[in-house]
């Protein structure tokens, strides 16, 4: 049996964006709440009955939300252009391997309705 966990965190920060559609607004230096969600898939430990500790997640993803909440995103070293999809890669390269594979992030702008999810194969 595989199961899968997952573990949501938010974190807010500004950025602009080069677009050729809504360009004025997006180029000026503006601000979003941004929530992400990762999974990780794998067995049950039979003596655990856990997939991961979720504390050892939860943890990991702190570490990872400080290196974007309340920061300029453009500034943030292997981001690259601050898409949704440059979000998504950045958040699953930065992870640590913790045990289980990382199945899927997802980052979205409730805000805004916008939403981008990286599926990752097994």
């Amino acid at each position: 049996m595989l199961f899968t966990v997952s573990q949501r965190f938010f974190f807010d920060a500004a950025h602009t964006l080069k677009r050729e559609i809504e360009a004025e607004g997006s180029r000026r230096i503006h601000g979003h709440t941004y929530h992400a969600e990762v999974s990780l898939s794998g067995p049950r430990d039979p003596v655990t009955g856990m997939v991961i500790d979720l504390g050892l997640l939860r943890q990991a993803l702190g570490e990872l939300r400080e290196r974007l909440d309340h920061h300029m995103l453009d500034e943030v070293p292997d981001l690259g252009p601050p898409t949704l999809e440059n979000l998504c890669l950045f958040i699953a390269q930065a992870l640590p391997d913790l045990g289980p594979p990382l199945r899927r992030v997802r980052v979205w702008r409730d805000a805004v309705g916008d939403a981008c999810t990286l599926e990752l194969q097994p």
